[in-house]
């Protein structure tokens, strides 16, 4: 599965990215490294037209035509940098998919976040993968810390892959029609994706040789330092997720868990579903015989190295 072979014709790919009051700088390295990324690949012709698509979820604008110009004549290796400005916070998964119907012309499509530093033969190392027909989805490896889901180390399948840098083909995109916006705002998305991914009998991929640095921000043990934003979102994901996989034993352990919990956000993420639920604005649950979808505790892998 990891050898290294060239795919039959060279790809064009969109990598999607979405800014929330993101520094210009990180962005700028962001594109910088995907130049590069590019040059290579046109010189080792796989590479048909890299386009960036930035969608800007932030309160105000953030990029303007004259710092987008300016990109444009430095990173000329790149086919197009394009951006669009939402306007609210639209979350990821609306924004992936308003960016994917903004630009068509792809064959692959990458989401990849904004602080993300990729390692120039990276995103070719992902595509030759795609030689395998049944391949649907492929995770890079994220660096410094690495995701600790687990996947077979001969073939690399593991259940879901993370939208912090992943390929699709746009067909398969289309096919399963994108992220589910209706359900999710952030978090999990890409939980759900991969998982209709397999459902629609294609893989889901881990490429270890493929390898991007994240920039994350970890407090002084290590551990990820969320906003209150994102404690809310994420509980309100987990619930979701759980509802949508057919899981009602563990939507109610999760309720009981955040009723209980003396944090405000799980608090209000307890009380927004079950008024969704009894609304009847939740999706038709899937899946019921637990084929596609993997509960592990409150992963959706089994992870590497816990006990």
């Amino acid at each position: 599965m990891f050898e290294e072979l060239p795919p039959n014709n060279p790809a064009s790919i969109a990598i999607q990215t979405i800014l929330f009051n993101t520094p210009l700088d990180r962005l700028e390295r962001t594109l910088e490294a995907f130049d590069n990324t590019a040059r290579l690949g046109t010189r080792d012709l796989m590479n048909s037209g890299l386009t960036i698509l930035i969608g800007d979820a932030s309160p105000q604008r953030t990029v303007y035509e004259a710092q987008l110009d300016e990109w444009k004549a430095r990173f000329t290796h790149l086919a197009d940098i394009r951006y669009t400005f939402f306007n609210r916070n639209v979350g990821t998964s609306r924004g992936h998919n308003r960016l994917a119907a903004s630009f068509t012309d792809s064959e692959y499509i990458v989401t990849s976040n904004p602080d993300i530093i990729v390692e120039p033969r990276a995103l070719w190392r992902m595509l030759t993968v795609f030689n395998d027909q049944q391949v649907g989805m492929v995770e890079a490896k994220q660096l410094p810390i690495e995701h600790p889901k687990d996947y077979d180390p001969g073939t690399g399948q593991t259940s879901w892959a993370t939208t912090a840098f992943a390929m699709t083909p746009r067909s398969l995109f289309d096919e399963l029609g994108g992220f589910d916006q209706k359900t999710f705002f952030m978090y999990c998305d890409d939980v759900d994706y991969s998982w209709r991914v397999r459902e629609a009998g294609r893989s889901v991929i881990f490429q270890p040789a493929s390898v991007v640095f994240h920039d994350k921000h970890l407090n002084t043990e290590g551990a990820w330092m969320p906003t209150g934003a994102e404690v809310k979102h994420s509980a309100s994901a987990a619930l979701l997720l759980a509802h949508k996989w057919s899981r009602p034993d563990l939507v109610k352990s999760i309720l009981a868990s955040f009723k209980a919990s003396k944090k405000t956000a799980q608090k209000e993420a307890a009380a927004e579903f079950e008024k969704a639920f009894k609304a009847g604005r939740l999706v038709e649950p899937r899946d019921p015989q637990h084929k596609i979808a993997t509960f592990v505790g409150s992963h959706y892998a089994q992870h590497r190295f816990s006990l």
